[in-house]
């Protein structure tokens, strides 16, 4: 790549976006493409303005900054900026290139930025760390961030009805429309809380909470009826792990 580096900045303070874009335009090459207040408007501004790398508070109304993280695209390098210094282990567990803390100092920042360069237009290698180092072990969503374009929606997990792999992404049905998301099947449902989630295919992960029958498709799979009318395919080991979830009145 140039030397020349393409910055978006996201805090929900305006005089720390003031002075993060004081600072880092000092900086020769950089480009401050995008300042915003939210994550919404970060997601939006990432996929218009394509910045190679982002300045990310963490404790921020309606999106964070990690489920920011999540929803950009992984060839961004992140360095996360905040008055909070609990979180540098998990920053750094997800691939953050940085964690410069509040207040800053001009020669840290900067120090961020060099790192941020050098690390920028490279992959994030692995989308299902990312997802693990996100939340403390034994604990599981209770919302999905998704892109629609360039809306971001924040879904209760309740609301999703199941998860269908595509390639190397994953389509989230819920409510009878559909949301892509750049990650595999399995490392999303490691995720979710396996009490509601459930592998009914290869190919499917099933809100149990919206199943309401199953029908006999051949000698060794069934057909998962859901509440919307839904079809989705169930493999011979998927009813079985349906029978033992739901018990001996299960609803096939």
């Amino acid at each position: 790549m140039t030397d020349a580096v393409r910055v978006l900045l996201v805090d929900d303070e305006e005089p720390a976006r003031a002075l993060l874009t004081e600072i880092l335009s000092r900086s020769p090459g950089v480009e401050v493409v995008a300042s915003c207040a939210n994550g919404f408007e970060a997601v939006r501004a990432a996929a218009e303005r394509k910045p190679d790398a982002a300045f990310l508070d963490i404790e921020m109304p309606k999106l964070d900054g990690f489920e920011v993280m999540e929803l950009l695209d992984p060839a961004i390098a992140v360095v996360f900026v905040t008055a909070y210094d609990h979180y540098a282990v998990k920053a750094f567990d997800a691939e953050a290139v940085d964690y410069v803390l509040k207040p800053y100092r001009p020669e840290r920042l900067l120090e961020a930025l060099k790192r941020a360069r050098e690390r920028a237009r490279q992959r994030r290698p692995d989308p299902a760390r990312l997802a693990r180092a996100l939340r403390p072990a034994g604990t599981y969503r209770t919302r999905l961030a998704v892109r629609d374009g360039s809306d971001v929606h924040v879904l209760p997990v309740s609301r999703v009805d199941f998860l269908e792999a595509r390639d190397d992404a994953v389509l989230v049905r819920a409510e009878g429309k559909s949301y892509r998301l750049t990650q595999t099947l399995s490392s999303l449902a490691e995720t979710l809380d396996p009490a509601r989630f459930l592998r009914v295919h290869r190919s499917y992960v099933l809100n149990v909470d919206r199943l309401r029958r199953l029908e006999l498709y051949s000698k060794n799979s069934h057909v998962a009826i859901l509440a919307d009318g839904a079809r989705i395919p169930v493999s011979r080991e998927g009813h079985a792990k349906l029978r033992e979830l739901l018990g001996a009145d299960s609803k096939s």
